[in-house]
C-alpha cells in the first residue's frame, strides 16, 4: 500500500475563530487539522490576524485563553510559512484576504478553507482549491470513504 498523502491547508480567520469558539463544522476542521495526515499552514500575518480577532471584546476572552487557543491548539500543529510580498492586490475588493492566498501559494497548500466569498468565489488560486468548510469536510471524508454528518 502507498503512503497516505498529507493534506496541506490554510484556514481563514472566520473559520478558525468559529471552530475554536463555537464548534460545529469549523470545529471539526480544527480537530482534523491536528491529525498527522493534515498540515496546517500559517504565516506571521495570519497569526497576527488570529490574535487581533481573538482579542475582540465581543468574545470576552482573557489573555490566558487567547494564549492557550493560539499556542496550545493551533501553533503546535502548524507549519509557519515565510510568504513573499505581492505588489498588486490579488483580491481588489479586500486586499487583506491576500495573506491567505500568499500563504497558500508559498506553502503549497492543497486547500484554503474560508467562508469569505471574496476567496471562495475564486474556486482555485494556482495549485490551491478554495472551498467553504462544508465542502472541505465533504472532500476529506469522501477521500477517506466516510460519510459526513
Amino acid at each position: 500500500m502507498g503512503e497516505k498523502k498529507i493534506v496541506r491547508l490554510v484556514i481563514d480567520t472566520n473559520v478558525v475563530i468559529s471552530g475554536l469558539l463555537f464548534g460545529g463544522i469549523p470545529g471539526r476542521i480544527i480537530d482534523l487539522s491536528t491529525h498527522e495526515d493534515m498540515n496546517l499552514l500559517i504565516s506571521r500575518d495570519i497569526i497576527d490576524e488570529y490574535l487581533k480577532v481573538l482579542s475582540y471584546p465581543k468574545f470576552k476572552l482573557s489573555e490566558d485563553e487567547i494564549h492557550y487557543l493560539l499556542y496550545h491548539i493551533l501553533l503546535p500543529n502548524s507549519e509557519v510559512v515565510e510568504t513573499g510580498r505581492n505588489e498588486v492586490a490579488i483580491i481588489a475588493d479586500d486586499p487583506s484576504d491576500d495573506k491567505f492566498l500568499m500563504c497558500s501559494v508559498d506553502g503549497r497548500a492543497d486547500y484554503l478553507i474560508s467562508g469569505d466569498t471574496h476567496l471562495t468565489s475564486l474556486g482555485r488560486y494556482r495549485q490551491t482549491r478554495i472551498v467553504n468548510p462544508k465542502a472541505f469536510l465533504r472532500d476529506v471524508l469522501d477521500a477517506e470513504g466516510k460519510q459526513a454528518h
